[in-house]
Order: structure tokens, then C-alpha cells, then sequence
């Protein structure tokens, strides 16, 4: 077991390594979903102090220590997980705060819905199914996703991942940031991503919602349906369905970015947002959106 000090942090917060794991401090850091988890924990704690509001404002919590459990890295060398454990700790009771979290770092999700321009009450969603071994499923049903790996460009991700996956080419002008849109009317909170967390107590992940939708004849959509019903991609590890938005929360009930997308939908969908959004890019109004 190994044990170095965060340079820069104050106070000072120390770090220790499992035994079998070859990691020190520049490794470390260079890992980027360590990198802006704890940066973001650190502006979070500051916040603590600096709001009079704050539960914790007379007590805060402080950062003390970081074990690292676990670290997974890719055949390219690459750090790809890490499995970590913070020890949080104040003076009053209760006084401490452990908590183990997976780094894996930023995802985006896009729900794509297809619309024929002779019935526009229709909606037709596109869907992977796919092997999620951590859910114990073979045939998992989703909208189409990845992992952000170093990238900061949500939009230009969300493209790369709908090419890879449906074989289809969208412009990113066409992308609407749907968790980004319903955030906007939101009372500000602490430092988090402007994104949907599956499972904020132990995961650091975070997934920008996308919304992809476009009206088409309806000669189009048959033939993409016929196109992408069943196909697979990724030797064979993903199948594309197509299938009607209103099953869509039924279907995707059990993934949590399928059903929060849903639901951001319908939310948006009611406030008049949506369409305001699909009429700026019909018209080529994209510069006040197109900022991700």
C-alpha cells in the first residue's frame, strides 16, 4: 500500500493506494473522471462555507482522505475505471461521511423520434438492444448511448455515437439539449453537470439527454424502418429496433437515461419548448442553443 498528498490540496488531503495497483499522483491526475470528480467535490465543499443557507454552512463537511480501491485500464495503457473511496468528516454528529464511488466518468444519450410529414400525431423511436452484463440482461432495450471518454464536445459525441451505432449522419445543429433546456427554468444548485445522474450516491457518471427529431415522408420512414429493424452493428453486439414513441415508456421503463429522456420530453413537449426549438432549427435559428 502506498500513500501520497494531493499537491494544492488545503486543507491537505491525503491519498492512499491498494496494494497491486501502480498509480501515483501524475497517473493519477491524468485520469480525467478523477480529475473533474474531484474538482467538482472540492467546489462543492467550498460551497458549504460560502452559502449561509447551506445545511452545512456552521459545520461543513472536509475532505480528508481518498483510497483508491480499484483501477481498470484499457489494452491501450489508458485508465478506463476506478473505484474509489472518499472519508468525509465535521465535527458534529453524525461526523462522518464514507462513501465508495465508480469513476467512469461523462455519458450522452440522444432519443430519436421520427415523425411522417402526412401524420404528425405518429412518432416512431429508434432503440438499441444490446448485452448490459451489470443489469444481467442479454437483449437490453435503450436509447442510443456512449461514454464522453476526454471529449467536451456533447453534441459532436452524440453524433459520433448515433453514426456508430444507427449508421445514420445528423447535422449537430439538428441536437437539442433537452436536460440542458429544462435546467435553464431551475433554482441553481451546486456544481454539477447540466445532465441526468443514474446513480448520483456511487457513480460519478452524468449524461446529457439529446433529442434528435425530424419529420420525414413517409416513404422514408418505412424504408429506415425497414433499414435499421433488426440490423446489427458492432460485430454483432447491437440490434436497432424501431418502435412507437407511445410504448416507449413501457419498453424503456427499466433504463434509467430511456426513461428520463421520455419524460423530459413530455415535460418540454407541455411547456411549449420542444416545438420552439424544432421551429429555430427548421428556420436555421441555431446560435443561441448550439453552445454544446
Amino acid at each position: 500500500m502506498s500513500t501520497f498528498t494531493l499537491s494544492g490540496s488545503s486543507p491537505q488531503i491525503s491519498v492512499t493506494v491498494a496494494n497491486g495497483i501502480d498509480l501515483d499522483e501524475e497517473r493519477l491526475m491524468g485520469f480525467r473522471a478523477f480529475r473533474d470528480w474531484r474538482a467538482t467535490l472540492t467546489k462543492n465543499l467550498a460551497f458549504q462555507e460560502m452559502n449561509s443557507e447551506h445545511t452545512f454552512h456552521s459545520d461543513p463537511w472536509v475532505l480528508k482522505e481518498i483510497k483508491i480501491h480499484s483501477v481498470t485500464v484499457f489494452a491501450t495503457g489508458k485508465i478506463g475505471f476506478m473505484t474509489v473511496e472518499a472519508l468525509l468528516r465535521r465535527n458534529q454528529k453524525p461526523n462522518e461521511l464514507d462513501r465508495v464511488v465508480f469513476l467512469r466518468g461523462g455519458s450522452v444519450a440522444v432519443l430519436m423520434i421520427l415523425r411522417p410529414k402526412d401524420a404528425k400525431n405518429e412518432r416512431y423511436v429508434i432503440l438499441t438492444e444490446q448485452p448490459r452484463i451489470g443489469a444481467c440482461g442479454t437483449s437490453f432495450l435503450e436509447i442510443p448511448a456512449g461514454m464522453l471518454d476526454d471529449s467536451d464536445e456533447v453534441r459532436g459525441k452524440a453524433i459520433e455515437e448515433i453514426q456508430e451505432e444507427t449508421g445514420l449522419t445528423i447535422q449537430k445543429e439538428e441536437l437539442i439539449d433537452m436536460t440542458k433546456l429544462a435546467l435553464e427554468q431551475a433554482q441553481p444548485n451546486e456544481h454539477v453537470q447540466d445532465a441526468m445522474y443514474p446513480s448520483p450516491a456511487n457513480l460519478d457518471e452524468f449524461i446529457p439527454l439529446l433529442l434528435w427529431e425530424k419529420e420525414l415522408d413517409r416513404k422514408e420512414i418505412e424504408a429506415l424502418k425497414g433499414k435499421l429493424t433488426g440490423l446489427r452493428k458492432q460485430d454483432e453486439m447491437i440490434t436497432l429496433r424501431v418502435r412507437d414513441y407511445e410504448v416507449l415508456w413501457k419498453e424503456g421503463a427499466r433504463d434509467a437515461k430511456t426513461l428520463g429522456a421520455w419524460a423530459l420530453y413530455e415535460g418540454l413537449n407541455r411547456a411549449g419548448k420542444i416545438e420552439e426549438r424544432l421551429r429555430d432549427i427548421r428556420m436555421g435559428k441555431f446560435e443561441k442553443f448550439n453552445s454544446t
